[in-house]
Protein backbone atom coordinates (compact mmCIF):
# COMPACT_ATOMS: atom_id res chain seq x y z
CA UNK A 1 0.00 0.00 0.00
CA UNK A 2 1.66 3.56 -0.67
CA UNK A 3 2.37 6.14 1.60
CA UNK A 4 -0.23 8.41 3.23
CA UNK A 5 1.57 11.07 1.57
CA UNK A 6 0.61 9.52 -2.17
CA UNK A 7 -2.92 9.11 -1.47
CA UNK A 8 -5.69 11.32 -3.01
CA UNK A 9 -7.06 13.81 -0.25
CA UNK A 10 -10.35 14.38 -2.59
CA UNK A 11 -11.47 13.28 -6.33
CA UNK A 12 -12.05 15.92 -8.90
CA UNK A 13 -15.38 15.52 -10.39
CA UNK A 14 -16.67 19.17 -11.53
CA UNK A 15 -17.22 18.38 -15.59
CA UNK A 16 -15.84 21.74 -16.55
CA UNK A 17 -12.50 20.98 -14.74
CA UNK A 18 -12.57 17.41 -16.56
CA UNK A 19 -13.99 18.57 -20.37
CA UNK A 20 -11.10 21.26 -20.45
CA UNK A 21 -8.41 18.88 -19.29
CA UNK A 22 -9.35 15.97 -21.59
CA UNK A 23 -10.25 18.41 -24.51
CA UNK A 24 -6.69 20.29 -24.54
CA UNK A 25 -5.09 16.62 -24.83
CA UNK A 26 -7.33 15.33 -26.93
CA UNK A 27 -6.75 18.25 -29.19
CA UNK A 28 -3.07 18.12 -28.38
CA UNK A 29 -2.89 14.24 -29.59
CA UNK A 30 -5.01 14.67 -32.71
CA UNK A 31 -2.76 17.46 -33.77
CA UNK A 32 0.18 15.36 -33.44
CA UNK A 33 -1.43 12.26 -34.89
CA UNK A 34 -2.04 14.34 -37.97
CA UNK A 35 1.48 15.71 -38.46
CA UNK A 36 2.77 12.54 -38.40
CA UNK A 37 0.58 11.22 -41.04
CA UNK A 38 1.73 14.13 -43.15
CA UNK A 39 5.28 13.53 -42.56
CA UNK A 40 4.94 9.97 -43.87
CA UNK A 41 3.36 10.56 -47.34
CA UNK A 42 5.92 9.98 -49.21
CA UNK A 43 7.06 6.98 -46.91
CA UNK A 44 7.30 3.15 -48.64
CA UNK A 45 4.02 2.00 -47.37
CA UNK A 46 5.71 -0.57 -44.36
CA UNK A 47 7.21 2.85 -43.57
CA UNK A 48 4.64 4.36 -43.10
CA UNK A 49 2.58 1.74 -40.91
CA UNK A 50 5.67 1.55 -39.20
CA UNK A 51 5.68 5.21 -37.81
CA UNK A 52 1.65 4.94 -38.03
CA UNK A 53 2.08 2.47 -35.03
CA UNK A 54 5.22 4.52 -33.57
CA UNK A 55 3.02 7.67 -33.52
CA UNK A 56 -0.23 6.01 -32.55
CA UNK A 57 1.45 4.49 -29.53
CA UNK A 58 2.71 7.42 -28.11
CA UNK A 59 -0.26 9.22 -28.60
CA UNK A 60 -2.21 6.61 -26.89
CA UNK A 61 0.23 6.32 -24.20
CA UNK A 62 -0.24 10.41 -23.95
CA UNK A 63 -3.56 10.29 -23.68
CA UNK A 64 -3.89 7.45 -20.90
CA UNK A 65 -1.77 8.90 -18.86
CA UNK A 66 -3.86 12.73 -18.80
CA UNK A 67 -6.86 10.19 -18.19
CA UNK A 68 -4.65 8.65 -15.24
CA UNK A 69 -4.60 12.33 -13.49
CA UNK A 70 -8.19 12.14 -13.22
CA UNK A 71 -9.16 9.12 -11.75
CA UNK A 72 -12.39 8.25 -11.04
CA UNK A 73 -15.64 7.10 -13.73
CA UNK A 74 -13.72 7.57 -16.06
CA UNK A 75 -10.70 5.56 -15.47
CA UNK A 76 -13.08 2.97 -14.45
CA UNK A 77 -14.36 3.52 -18.54
CA UNK A 78 -10.47 3.30 -19.53
CA UNK A 79 -10.56 -0.26 -18.14
CA UNK A 80 -13.14 -1.42 -19.33
CA UNK A 81 -12.35 -0.43 -23.13
CA UNK A 82 -8.76 -2.48 -22.35
CA UNK A 83 -11.12 -5.18 -21.25
CA UNK A 84 -13.30 -5.12 -24.21
CA UNK A 85 -12.15 -2.61 -26.76
CA UNK A 86 -9.83 -5.02 -28.43
CA UNK A 87 -12.82 -6.06 -31.35
CA UNK A 88 -13.13 -1.93 -31.76
CA UNK A 89 -9.95 -0.41 -30.92
CA UNK A 90 -6.39 -0.30 -32.05
CA UNK A 91 -4.10 -2.38 -30.33
CA UNK A 92 -1.92 0.42 -29.83
CA UNK A 93 -4.84 2.12 -27.69
CA UNK A 94 -6.29 -1.01 -25.69
CA UNK A 95 -2.58 -1.77 -24.56
CA UNK A 96 -2.02 2.05 -23.22
CA UNK A 97 -5.24 1.59 -21.58
CA UNK A 98 -4.20 -1.81 -20.02
CA UNK A 99 -1.47 0.24 -17.98
CA UNK A 100 -4.50 2.50 -15.65
CA UNK A 101 -4.88 -1.04 -13.67
CA UNK A 102 -1.52 0.15 -12.22
CA UNK A 103 -2.51 3.97 -11.29
CA UNK A 104 -5.24 3.39 -8.79
CA UNK A 105 -4.63 5.30 -6.12
CA UNK A 106 -6.27 5.13 -2.83
CA UNK A 107 -8.67 8.37 -1.37
CA UNK A 108 -7.00 9.44 1.87
CA UNK A 109 -8.50 8.27 4.92
CA UNK A 110 -10.41 11.82 6.25
CA UNK A 111 -11.86 12.12 3.15
CA UNK A 112 -13.40 8.20 2.94
CA UNK A 113 -14.36 9.16 6.59
CA UNK A 114 -16.08 12.24 5.30
CA UNK A 115 -18.10 10.18 3.41
CA UNK A 116 -19.09 7.30 5.29
CA UNK A 117 -20.28 9.99 7.98
CA UNK A 118 -22.60 11.09 4.98
CA UNK A 119 -23.87 8.23 4.35
CA UNK A 120 -23.91 5.75 7.74
CA UNK A 121 -24.22 8.37 10.50
CA UNK A 122 -24.51 7.76 13.45
CA UNK A 123 -24.13 4.36 13.14
CA UNK A 124 -20.41 4.69 12.22
CA UNK A 125 -19.93 4.53 15.85
CA UNK A 126 -21.21 0.48 15.99
CA UNK A 127 -17.60 -0.41 13.87
CA UNK A 128 -13.64 -0.13 14.66
CA UNK A 129 -13.03 0.53 10.83
CA UNK A 130 -9.23 -0.11 9.42
CA UNK A 131 -8.05 3.70 7.97
CA UNK A 132 -5.99 1.35 5.62
CA UNK A 133 -7.72 -0.11 2.39
CA UNK A 134 -7.18 -3.79 1.73
CA UNK A 135 -8.22 -2.88 -1.84
CA UNK A 136 -8.52 0.24 -4.07
CA UNK A 137 -10.11 0.14 -7.49
CA UNK A 138 -11.15 3.81 -9.59
CA UNK A 139 -14.60 3.70 -8.26
CA UNK A 140 -14.46 2.62 -4.89
CA UNK A 141 -12.20 1.11 -2.50
CA UNK A 142 -12.52 -1.75 0.36
CA UNK A 143 -11.81 -1.23 4.06
CA UNK A 144 -11.73 -4.13 6.84
CA UNK A 145 -14.12 -3.00 9.62
CA UNK A 146 -15.05 -4.96 13.05
CA UNK A 147 -18.88 -4.76 14.39
CA UNK A 148 -17.73 -3.84 18.43
CA UNK A 149 -20.82 -5.68 20.08
CA UNK A 150 -20.02 -8.77 18.52
CA UNK A 151 -16.48 -8.94 16.75
CA UNK A 152 -17.93 -9.49 13.51
CA UNK A 153 -15.31 -9.28 10.98
CA UNK A 154 -16.87 -7.01 8.35
CA UNK A 155 -15.58 -5.37 5.19
CA UNK A 156 -17.01 -1.94 3.53
CA UNK A 157 -16.78 -0.99 -0.02
CA UNK A 158 -17.07 2.48 -0.21
CA UNK A 159 -18.34 4.58 -3.84
CA UNK A 160 -16.02 7.41 -3.83
CA UNK A 161 -18.38 10.66 -3.82
CA UNK A 162 -19.31 12.13 -7.29
CA UNK A 163 -18.37 9.05 -9.36
CA UNK A 164 -22.34 7.84 -9.88
CA UNK A 165 -23.27 11.35 -10.93
CA UNK A 166 -20.33 11.81 -13.17
CA UNK A 167 -20.42 8.74 -15.70
CA UNK A 168 -22.90 10.04 -18.45
CA UNK A 169 -20.88 13.09 -18.57
CA UNK A 170 -17.36 11.15 -18.48
CA UNK A 171 -18.54 8.66 -21.08
CA UNK A 172 -19.45 11.43 -22.96
CA UNK A 173 -15.59 12.60 -22.24
CA UNK A 174 -13.90 9.57 -23.39
CA UNK A 175 -16.11 8.98 -26.69
CA UNK A 176 -15.10 12.92 -27.96
CA UNK A 177 -11.55 12.62 -26.48
CA UNK A 178 -11.66 9.46 -29.07
CA UNK A 179 -13.19 11.59 -31.46
CA UNK A 180 -11.01 14.11 -31.33
CA UNK A 181 -7.84 12.42 -31.75
CA UNK A 182 -9.25 10.76 -34.82
CA UNK A 183 -7.27 7.69 -33.91
CA UNK A 184 -10.16 5.10 -33.59
CA UNK A 185 -12.95 4.87 -36.48
CA UNK A 186 -16.19 5.82 -35.79
CA UNK A 187 -18.80 2.53 -36.40
CA UNK A 188 -21.86 1.22 -35.53
CA UNK A 189 -19.78 -1.52 -33.76
CA UNK A 190 -18.02 1.01 -31.75
CA UNK A 191 -21.29 2.82 -30.38
CA UNK A 192 -23.01 -0.38 -29.59
CA UNK A 193 -19.73 -1.70 -27.44
CA UNK A 194 -19.32 2.24 -26.07
CA UNK A 195 -23.46 1.68 -25.21
CA UNK A 196 -22.75 -1.04 -23.47
CA UNK A 197 -19.93 0.20 -21.26
CA UNK A 198 -21.96 2.52 -20.26
CA UNK A 199 -24.71 0.31 -19.04
CA UNK A 200 -22.12 -1.88 -17.44
CA UNK A 201 -21.00 1.39 -15.17
CA UNK A 202 -24.27 2.41 -14.34
CA UNK A 203 -25.03 -1.58 -13.11
CA UNK A 204 -21.22 -1.37 -11.17
CA UNK A 205 -22.48 1.51 -9.17
CA UNK A 206 -26.01 0.24 -7.92
CA UNK A 207 -24.92 -1.18 -4.57
CA UNK A 208 -28.53 -2.13 -3.89
CA UNK A 209 -28.43 -3.97 -6.80
CA UNK A 210 -25.18 -5.75 -6.22
CA UNK A 211 -26.69 -6.53 -2.64
CA UNK A 212 -29.57 -8.69 -4.25
CA UNK A 213 -27.35 -10.55 -6.24
CA UNK A 214 -25.11 -11.16 -3.63
CA UNK A 215 -28.14 -12.68 -1.57
CA UNK A 216 -29.71 -14.40 -4.99
CA UNK A 217 -26.32 -16.66 -5.46
CA UNK A 218 -25.62 -17.51 -1.47
CA UNK A 219 -28.98 -18.54 -1.71
CA UNK A 220 -28.24 -20.92 -5.10
CA UNK A 221 -25.37 -22.33 -3.35
CA UNK A 222 -26.51 -22.95 0.11
CA UNK A 223 -25.31 -26.56 1.33
CA UNK A 224 -22.62 -26.87 -1.11
CA UNK A 225 -19.93 -27.06 0.71
CA UNK A 226 -17.29 -26.07 -2.05
CA UNK A 227 -18.49 -22.00 -2.16
CA UNK A 228 -18.83 -19.54 0.11
CA UNK A 229 -20.50 -16.36 -0.75
CA UNK A 230 -20.04 -13.21 1.77
CA UNK A 231 -23.28 -12.06 3.55
CA UNK A 232 -24.47 -8.91 3.23
CA UNK A 233 -25.15 -6.84 6.65
CA UNK A 234 -27.78 -4.92 5.62
CA UNK A 235 -27.73 -2.20 8.53
CA UNK A 236 -24.71 -1.15 6.95
CA UNK A 237 -25.51 -0.97 3.70
CA UNK A 238 -26.53 2.13 1.56
CA UNK A 239 -26.81 3.58 -2.17
CA UNK A 240 -23.01 4.54 -1.83
CA UNK A 241 -21.55 1.90 0.77
CA UNK A 242 -22.20 -1.91 0.37
CA UNK A 243 -21.14 -4.20 3.99
CA UNK A 244 -20.68 -7.48 4.04
CA UNK A 245 -18.65 -10.70 6.02
CA UNK A 246 -15.02 -10.83 5.64
CA UNK A 247 -13.91 -13.98 4.08
CA UNK A 248 -10.60 -15.48 4.61
CA UNK A 249 -8.57 -16.82 1.53
CA UNK A 250 -5.64 -16.98 -0.94
CA UNK A 251 -5.39 -15.58 -3.92
CA UNK A 252 -6.05 -18.05 -6.99
CA UNK A 253 -2.35 -17.37 -8.24
CA UNK A 254 -0.79 -17.62 -4.84
CA UNK A 255 2.57 -20.28 -4.70
CA UNK A 256 0.61 -22.39 -2.11
CA UNK A 257 -2.23 -23.09 -4.47
CA UNK A 258 0.86 -25.33 -6.35
CA UNK A 259 1.78 -27.07 -3.57
CA UNK A 260 -1.60 -28.80 -3.27
CA UNK A 261 -1.61 -32.91 -3.85
CA UNK A 262 -3.78 -33.00 -7.84
CA UNK A 263 -6.67 -33.89 -6.33
CA UNK A 264 -7.36 -30.96 -4.81
CA UNK A 265 -6.56 -28.93 -7.35
CA UNK A 266 -8.36 -30.74 -9.42
CA UNK A 267 -11.54 -30.83 -7.31
CA UNK A 268 -11.18 -26.73 -7.06
CA UNK A 269 -11.08 -26.48 -10.60
CA UNK A 270 -13.99 -28.76 -11.09
CA UNK A 271 -16.15 -26.58 -8.85
CA UNK A 272 -14.86 -23.24 -10.54
CA UNK A 273 -16.32 -24.45 -14.02
CA UNK A 274 -19.27 -26.09 -12.66
CA UNK A 275 -20.62 -22.26 -11.75
CA UNK A 276 -19.86 -21.12 -15.32
CA UNK A 277 -21.59 -24.51 -16.94
CA UNK A 278 -24.46 -23.71 -14.04
CA UNK A 279 -24.90 -19.75 -14.66
CA UNK A 280 -25.61 -21.13 -18.51
CA UNK A 281 -27.89 -24.03 -17.86
CA UNK A 282 -29.71 -23.01 -14.58
CA UNK A 283 -29.76 -19.27 -13.37
CA UNK A 284 -29.56 -17.51 -16.90
CA UNK A 285 -27.16 -15.06 -15.31
CA UNK A 286 -23.85 -14.81 -15.77
CA UNK A 287 -20.58 -13.02 -13.38
CA UNK A 288 -18.68 -11.66 -16.47
CA UNK A 289 -15.97 -10.24 -14.84
CA UNK A 290 -12.92 -12.80 -14.87
CA UNK A 291 -10.70 -11.08 -12.94
CA UNK A 292 -8.69 -13.52 -10.54
CA UNK A 293 -9.75 -10.49 -7.89
CA UNK A 294 -12.57 -11.66 -7.26
CA UNK A 295 -11.94 -15.14 -5.89
CA UNK A 296 -10.12 -16.84 -3.19
CA UNK A 297 -9.61 -20.03 -2.32
CA UNK A 298 -10.22 -20.88 1.66
CA UNK A 299 -7.88 -23.58 2.36
CA UNK A 300 -8.51 -27.33 4.00
CA UNK A 301 -6.61 -29.64 5.91
CA UNK A 302 -6.76 -32.25 3.03
CA UNK A 303 -8.96 -34.54 5.07
CA UNK A 304 -12.04 -33.63 7.33
CA UNK A 305 -12.14 -29.93 5.82
CA UNK A 306 -11.99 -29.55 2.05
CA UNK A 307 -11.07 -26.28 0.19
CA UNK A 308 -13.47 -23.75 -0.43
CA UNK A 309 -13.89 -21.18 -3.41
CA UNK A 310 -14.82 -17.86 -2.21
CA UNK A 311 -16.66 -15.82 -4.55
CA UNK A 312 -16.32 -12.19 -3.94
CA UNK A 313 -17.78 -9.92 -6.40
CA UNK A 314 -21.41 -9.66 -7.73
CA UNK A 315 -21.06 -6.22 -9.68
CA UNK A 316 -20.82 -7.08 -12.73
CA UNK A 317 -23.21 -9.98 -13.93
CA UNK A 318 -25.10 -9.84 -16.79
CA UNK A 319 -28.33 -11.31 -17.28
CA UNK A 320 -29.17 -12.97 -21.08
CA UNK A 321 -32.38 -14.13 -22.72
CA UNK A 322 -33.46 -17.56 -23.30
CA UNK A 323 -32.82 -17.28 -27.40
CA UNK A 324 -29.54 -16.24 -26.56
CA UNK A 325 -28.83 -18.65 -23.84
CA UNK A 326 -30.62 -21.65 -25.70
CA UNK A 327 -27.90 -20.97 -28.51
CA UNK A 328 -24.89 -21.16 -26.00
CA UNK A 329 -26.52 -24.46 -24.56
CA UNK A 330 -26.97 -26.11 -27.84
CA UNK A 331 -23.20 -25.10 -29.07
CA UNK A 332 -21.70 -26.43 -25.76
CA UNK A 333 -23.90 -29.70 -26.32
CA UNK A 334 -22.30 -30.08 -29.63
CA UNK A 335 -18.94 -29.88 -28.44
CA UNK A 336 -19.91 -32.13 -26.21
CA UNK A 337 -20.89 -34.77 -28.58
CA UNK A 338 -18.22 -32.97 -30.95
CA UNK A 339 -21.01 -33.21 -33.74
CA UNK A 340 -19.63 -30.87 -36.44
CA UNK A 341 -23.30 -30.80 -37.59
CA UNK A 342 -24.68 -30.72 -34.52
CA UNK A 343 -22.40 -27.32 -34.38
CA UNK A 344 -23.39 -25.94 -37.54
CA UNK A 345 -26.89 -26.32 -36.94
CA UNK A 346 -26.02 -24.99 -33.09
CA UNK A 347 -25.28 -21.57 -35.39
CA UNK A 348 -29.22 -20.72 -35.55
CA UNK A 349 -31.73 -18.15 -34.28
CA UNK A 350 -29.43 -15.50 -33.38
CA UNK A 351 -29.05 -12.65 -35.24
CA UNK A 352 -24.99 -12.77 -35.51
CA UNK A 353 -25.52 -16.44 -36.68
CA UNK A 354 -28.17 -15.96 -39.17
CA UNK A 355 -26.61 -13.10 -41.05
CA UNK A 356 -23.32 -15.22 -42.08
CA UNK A 357 -22.94 -16.79 -45.01
CA UNK A 358 -23.46 -20.59 -44.95
CA UNK A 359 -20.74 -21.42 -46.55
CA UNK A 360 -18.85 -19.85 -43.66
CA UNK A 361 -20.33 -21.89 -40.88
CA UNK A 362 -18.53 -25.05 -41.05
CA UNK A 363 -15.34 -23.34 -40.66
CA UNK A 364 -16.65 -21.36 -37.86
CA UNK A 365 -18.22 -24.66 -36.19
CA UNK A 366 -14.23 -25.92 -36.50
CA UNK A 367 -13.33 -23.43 -34.23
CA UNK A 368 -15.78 -23.96 -31.65
CA UNK A 369 -15.28 -27.51 -31.47
CA UNK A 370 -11.89 -26.74 -30.36
CA UNK A 371 -13.07 -24.42 -27.87
CA UNK A 372 -15.23 -27.40 -26.31
CA UNK A 373 -12.73 -30.27 -26.56
CA UNK A 374 -12.88 -30.56 -22.81
CA UNK A 375 -16.54 -31.60 -23.34
CA UNK A 376 -15.54 -33.81 -25.55
CA UNK A 377 -14.29 -37.60 -24.81
CA UNK A 378 -11.51 -40.01 -26.62
CA UNK A 379 -14.01 -41.71 -28.12
CA UNK A 380 -16.11 -39.52 -29.79
CA UNK A 381 -13.22 -36.90 -30.48
CA UNK A 382 -10.08 -38.26 -32.72
CA UNK A 383 -8.82 -34.26 -32.61
CA UNK A 384 -7.36 -34.46 -28.88
CA UNK A 385 -4.48 -33.82 -28.99
CA UNK A 386 -1.58 -36.88 -27.46
CA UNK A 387 -1.65 -37.01 -23.81
CA UNK A 388 -4.36 -34.15 -22.87
CA UNK A 389 -7.10 -36.39 -21.80
CA UNK A 390 -6.73 -39.59 -19.67
CA UNK A 391 -8.97 -42.81 -19.96
CA UNK A 392 -11.24 -41.44 -17.38
CA UNK A 393 -12.00 -37.93 -19.53
CA UNK A 394 -9.79 -36.06 -17.28
CA UNK A 395 -8.55 -32.76 -19.43
CA UNK A 396 -5.05 -31.44 -18.53
CA UNK A 397 -5.70 -27.70 -18.59
CA UNK A 398 -2.02 -26.85 -18.67
CA UNK A 399 -1.13 -29.34 -21.23
CA UNK A 400 -3.45 -28.44 -23.64
CA UNK A 401 -2.68 -24.68 -24.15
CA UNK A 402 -6.31 -24.60 -25.32
CA UNK A 403 -6.79 -20.25 -25.20
CA UNK A 404 -3.69 -20.02 -27.64
CA UNK A 405 -4.59 -23.09 -29.79
CA UNK A 406 -8.58 -21.36 -30.02
CA UNK A 407 -7.14 -18.19 -30.91
CA UNK A 408 -4.61 -19.59 -33.89
CA UNK A 409 -7.61 -21.83 -35.07
CA UNK A 410 -9.37 -18.40 -35.55
CA UNK A 411 -6.94 -16.53 -37.14
CA UNK A 412 -6.75 -18.61 -39.78
CA UNK A 413 -9.99 -19.35 -40.11
CA UNK A 414 -12.68 -18.20 -43.17
CA UNK A 415 -14.57 -16.59 -40.55
CA UNK A 416 -12.01 -14.62 -39.02
CA UNK A 417 -13.67 -11.43 -39.48
CA UNK A 418 -16.81 -12.05 -37.71
CA UNK A 419 -14.42 -13.07 -34.55
CA UNK A 420 -13.24 -9.79 -34.78
CA UNK A 421 -16.34 -8.05 -33.69
CA UNK A 422 -18.59 -10.57 -31.99
CA UNK A 423 -21.92 -9.50 -29.97
CA UNK A 424 -21.34 -8.48 -27.24
CA UNK A 425 -23.41 -11.43 -25.64
CA UNK A 426 -20.87 -13.77 -26.78
CA UNK A 427 -18.22 -11.79 -25.84
CA UNK A 428 -19.33 -12.03 -22.12
CA UNK A 429 -20.24 -15.30 -22.14
CA UNK A 430 -16.58 -16.64 -23.69
CA UNK A 431 -14.19 -13.92 -21.42
CA UNK A 432 -16.52 -16.03 -18.80
CA UNK A 433 -15.25 -19.69 -19.30
CA UNK A 434 -11.97 -17.92 -20.71
CA UNK A 435 -11.85 -16.93 -16.73
CA UNK A 436 -12.35 -20.37 -15.68
CA UNK A 437 -9.94 -22.34 -18.28
CA UNK A 438 -7.37 -19.83 -17.31
CA UNK A 439 -8.00 -20.60 -13.33
CA UNK A 440 -7.72 -24.19 -14.35
CA UNK A 441 -4.39 -23.79 -16.03
CA UNK A 442 -3.04 -21.67 -13.20
CA UNK A 443 -3.52 -23.89 -10.69
CA UNK A 444 -2.96 -26.91 -12.99
CA UNK A 445 -6.18 -29.04 -12.48
CA UNK A 446 -6.98 -32.11 -14.35
CA UNK A 447 -10.56 -32.30 -14.39
CA UNK A 448 -13.75 -34.20 -16.22
CA UNK A 449 -15.53 -31.37 -17.18
CA UNK A 450 -17.65 -33.57 -19.45
CA UNK A 451 -19.69 -34.66 -16.18
CA UNK A 452 -21.29 -31.67 -15.46
CA UNK A 453 -22.83 -31.51 -19.18
CA UNK A 454 -24.39 -35.17 -19.06
CA UNK A 455 -27.56 -33.88 -17.08
CA UNK A 456 -28.28 -31.31 -19.36
CA UNK A 457 -28.39 -33.65 -22.34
Amino acid sequence: MSDQNDKLKNLKTSSIDRRLSIAKASLLAGTRWAASNATSIFSSEEEKEKKRKKAMKEQADYLVSEIGKLKGSIVKIGQMMALYGEHFLPEEITQALNTLNNQTVALAWPAIKEQLISQLGSKLDDLTIDHEPIGTASLAQVHRATRKSDGLELVLKIQYPGVADAIDSDMSLFKNMLKLTRMVPQTREFDQWFDEVREMMHREVDYRLEAATTRRFAERLRGDPRYIVPQIIDNYCTDQVLCMTFERGVPINSPVMLSLPQERRNLLGKASLEVAVREIFEWGEMQTDPNFGNYLVRLGDGAEHNDKIVLLDFGAIRQFDNNLLNVARNLIIAGYEHDSEKMVKAMTGYEFFDAMPLSIKPDMAKVFLLATEAFSSKQNNPDLPEGVMDDENRYDWKKSQLHSRVMQRASKSMASRYFSVPPKEFMFISRKFIGAYTFMTVIEAKTNVRKMITQYQ
